[in-house]
C-alpha cells in the first residue's frame, strides 16, 4: 500500500496537505511548520519531517495506549505518529489526519483516523508493505 501527502501550504506556524491513499483522496493532513533543514534548524516539536518516503508500521504507542502508524527511519526524527488531532498544537512533529477546516485547524479528525487505521490493519494483516511518501 502506498500513501502520498502532498503538501499545500507551508505557512507560518503549520503545514497543510492532502493525504492519497493507493492513489486517491483520503483526507487532509496538518503538520508544524515546514523548514528547509539543509539552511535552518530543527525546533523540537515544531517541524515538519522532511520530504522523502518511510516505511509504516503498527507499532504499539505509550502515550497512545495503542498501535499507532509510525514512520521509520525519518532523518533526524523519531516517534513520527499518524494520529488524529484538529490543531497543530496537538502534533510535535507528527501528521495528523481530518477535513480542512478553517485557519489551519482538522474536523472530524478522530473518525477519519479510525477509518485510516482500519485500511492500514487491514494491509498489514495480509502481511503487504505500507509506505508513505512525503512531498
Amino acid at each position: 500500500m502506498k500513501l502520498t501527502l502532498i503538501r499545500t501550504g507551508k505557512l507560518e506556524g503549520y503545514t497543510t496537505g492532502v493525504l492519497y491513499v493507493n492513489g486517491l483522496m483520503f483526507c487532509h493532513t496538518l503538520e508544524p511548520q515546514w523548514r528547509n533543514l539543509s539552511i535552518e534548524k530543527k525546533v523540537k516539536g515544531k517541524t515538519a519531517i522532511p520530504e522523502g518516503t518511510y516505511r509504516i508500521r503498527l507499532l504499539q504507542s505509550p502515550k497512545f495506549g495503542r498501535m499507532m502508524p509510525c514512520l521509520l527511519n525519518v532523518p533526524h526524527f523519531t516517534g513520527i505518529l499518524i494520529h488524529s488531532g484538529n490543531y497543530v498544537g496537538d502534533t510535535k512533529g507528527c501528521i495528523l489526519v481530518g477535513e480542512r477546516g478553517e485557519c489551519g485547524a482538522l474536523l472530524c479528525s478522530r473518525f477519519t483516523f479510525d477509518r485510516l487505521y482500519q485500511t492500514l490493519e487491514m494491509t498489514c494483516s495480509t502481511g503487504e508493505e505500507i509506505t508513505i511518501v512525503v512531498q
